[in-house]
């Protein structure tokens, strides 16, 4: 799976070795970090050096590459947890142990790559599939509180900013024990949002929806 703008006109078979190419750099960052040589994703992917650089002549265009397809990932995720779960809570918990993954990798691609990720924000693909996906949160962050299941004091985008902080990276854990780790603390994140919890109340709310809306 990659982003489907960059593909248009092209062959199979170069269509082919990019999805590899991202899969294989997608999956080598996740495993081992930043720094991943060029070399080891093109042996990864099974092409030769020279095919990795004309798909992305430089870092910053891997990364990107990657980005937006993990990107795309979410957004999957998110309307299939829309679309085949019963009701809205089920959907939402769906949707947050599945995308973890793929939050948790830009998360760590937004840190790692701060100066591609301010690019990244003026792709229109990417914004895009922000839309696309805030629209889709914000439609079952809705009906789970319409259902009585969602705690009524929050939105679409506090799920996300919530989800960001806890899937970022603390220093100097390995990546595996932070992948571990995971699970649990999504399992305490999705009780309190839950509706009948003992929450206290919020206090004035920092990023809206509207703001992860705009361009």
């Amino acid at each position: 799976m990659t982003t489907k703008q960059p593909q248009r006109g092209m062959r199979a078979d170069a269509r082919l070795n990019r999805r590899r190419i991202v899969e294989a750099a997608r999956d080598l960052i996740a495993e081992r970090g930043a720094e991943v040589p060029t070399e080891e994703v093109a042996r990864r992917a099974g092409v030769g050096v020279g095919t990795v650089y004309r798909h992305f002549p430089d870092r910053s265009a891997l990364i990107r590459g990657v980005a937006l397809d993990s990107f795309e990932r979410v957004v999957e995720i998110a309307r299939a947890a829309e679309d085949e779960e019963a009701d809205a809570w089920s959907g939402l918990s769906r949707f947050v142990r599945r995308a973890a993954t793929e939050l948790r990798l830009a998360t760590w691609l937004s840190i790692w790559f701060a100066g591609t990720w301010a690019e990244l924000r003026e792709d229109p693909e990417n914004q895009r599939l922000r839309r696309v996906l805030m629209r889709v949160l914000d439609r079952i962050v809705r009906r789970a509180q319409e259902e009585g299941d969602l705690r009524p004091d929050i939105d679409a985008a506090d799920l996300v900013m919530v989800l960001a902080a806890l899937l970022r990276p603390v220093p100097g854990l390995p990546v595996e024990l932070a992948r571990q780790s995971t699970d649990r603390h999504l399992v305490l994140m999705l009780d309190g949002l839950r509706a009948g919890a003992r929450n206290s109340g919020l206090p004035e709310q920092g990023v809206t929806l509207s703001e992860f809306l705009e361009p």
